[in-house]
C-alpha cells in the first residue's frame, strides 16, 4: 500500500516523504524501517524523529517537522491505532460447534456463532449472533448475552448476569463471580452472605485478562457502554462504572463504588468503597482513594489529593533530609 493511500484513509496530510513509498507495515520509532510507518504522540520522545529510518511518522499539525518525513494527523495515536489495522487482521472463527463443547438443550445461541472445544454453556442461557467463544468458556445458567460476543479461553460468565453487544472478554475474566460479603458471626466466625445480585455490561465493554467484576449482593453490578477494563482489576460488588471510563491495570474498587463517566483510574489506583468518583475525574498511578473525588478533578498519592498539591509535596519530600539538617543546625544556633 503506497504512503499517499495511507494519508487519504486516515485524513492525514503528507510532507517531506514521497507519496508512492512502498509500506509494509508499522513499528515502534526505534525500531521502524523505511517500508514502515511510526508515530509520535508523546513529546519525551521527539528527538528519536531525526534517527528513526520510517517512511513516515504519525505526528501532531504543530510539529517542527524540519524535514522530516510526516503524516500529520490531529490524533496521531488514533491514526496509528487505525493504521495497524490495515496491516493486521486477528485471525477469523468460523461458525461451528466443536463436538467436545457442552451446551444445554434449552440455551439458544444466535446465527454465525463459533462455539470451541470445551466450551460449556448451561441452562436456560441466551447469546446472541456471531459470537465467537474460545476453548474452555463457561457460560453459567440463565445468563443473556447480546450480538458479536468474544470470548477468549477460559473466559467465564456466572449465572443469570447480562452482557450487552459486542463484550470482549480476554483469558481468565470472570464476570459475576460472588461479591466478598461476610458478616461476623462471634465466636463462630464469619457467615457468608449470599450474593443474591447479579453483573451487568453494557455495549462494547472490553474486560482483559484476569480480571473480575463481582456480582452485587443486592441489585446489580453494572459496567457502561464502551468502558475499558484492563488485566487484573478487581471490581468489587455493587459498584456501578459509568460510560466511555477506563480502569487500568491491578485497579481496586470496593463494593459500592460509584464511577461517573470518562474517568480514568491509572494502574494500582486503590478506591476504599462506598464512595463517589466525578464524571471526567483522572487519578493517576498508585493513588489511594479514602473519599469521594469531585468531577474533573486530577487526583495523585494517598490520601488522594489534588495532582498539583501532590507534585509539590513530592518535591518538598525529596528535600527533607536537608531540611532536617537546616533545622538541627538552625536550633543548635538558637541553644
Amino acid at each position: 500500500m503506497k504512503l499517499l493511500e495511507i494519508a487519504q484513509i486516515l485524513g492525514a496530510s503528507l510532507e517531506n516523504a514521497s507519496p508512492e513509498t512502498e509500506i509494509a507495515g508499522v513499528a515502534g520509532i526505534e525500531e521502524a524501517g523505511p517500508q514502515q510507518i511510526t508515530f509520535l504522540s508523546n513529546p519525551k520522545y521527539s528527538a528519536m524523529a531525526k534517527t528513526t529510518r520510517a517512511a513516515a511518522i504519525l505526528v501532531t499539525p504543530d510539529f517542527p517537522a524540519a524535514g522530516i518525513p510526516v503524516l500529520r494527523h490531529t490524533n496521531p495515536y488514533l491514526a496509528f491505532a487505525r493504521t495497524l489495522e490495515l496491516f493486521y487482521q486477528p485471525p477469523k472463527y468460523l461458525p461451528g460447534i466443536h463436538p467436545t463443547a457442552v451446551i444445554d438443550p434449552s440455551a439458544k445461541i444466535g446465527v454465525g456463532a463459533h462455539i470451541g472445544p470445551y466450551v460449556v454453556i448451561d441452562a436456560g442461557v441466551v447469546i446472541g449472533s456471531d459470537a465467537v467463544l474460545l476453548a474452555h468458556v463457561v457460560i453459567y445458567r440463565g445468563a443473556r448475552i447480546g450480538d458479536r460476543f468474544f470470548a477468549h479461553s477460559h473466559a467465564q460468565v456466572r449465572e443469570y448476569c447480562e452482557l450487552g453487544n459486542d463484550v470482549t472478554l480476554q483469558n481468565g475474566v470472570v464476570i459475576g463471580a460472588d461479591g466478598f460479603g461476610f458478616a461476623r458471626d462471634g465466636a463462630q466466625g464469619w457467615h457468608k452472605i449470599v450474593q443474591s445480585g447479579i453483573t451487568q455490561l453494557a455495549d462494547r465493554v472490553e474486560v482483559q485478562a484476569n480480571s473480575c467484576v463481582d456480582r452485587a449482593s443486592i441489585g446489580r453490578s453494572v459496567v457502561g457502554a464502551d468502558t475499558k477494563i484492563d488485566n487484573l482489576v478487581q471490581v468489587g460488588h455493587g459498584c456501578k462504572v459509568g460510560e466511555h471510563t477506563m480502569l487500568c491495570s491491578q485497579v481496586g474498587l470496593g463494593g459500592s463504588t460509584q464511577v461517573g463517566d470518562n474517568v480514568i483510574l491509572a494502574g494500582q489506583v486503590g478506591v476504599a468503597g462506598h464512595l463517589t468518583i466525578g464524571n471526567g475525574a483522572i487519578a493517576t498511578a498508585q493513588t489511594g482513594i479514602p473519599g469521594d473525588v469531585a468531577a474533573g478533578a486530577t487526583v495523585s498519592g494517598y490520601p488522594a489529593i489534588d495532582n498539583r498539591h501532590w507534585l509539590r509535596a513530592v518535591a518538598v519530600f525529596n528535600k527533607l533530609p536537608e531540611l532536617a539538617k537546616l533545622i538541627r543546625h538552625l536550633n543548635r544556633e538558637r541553644e
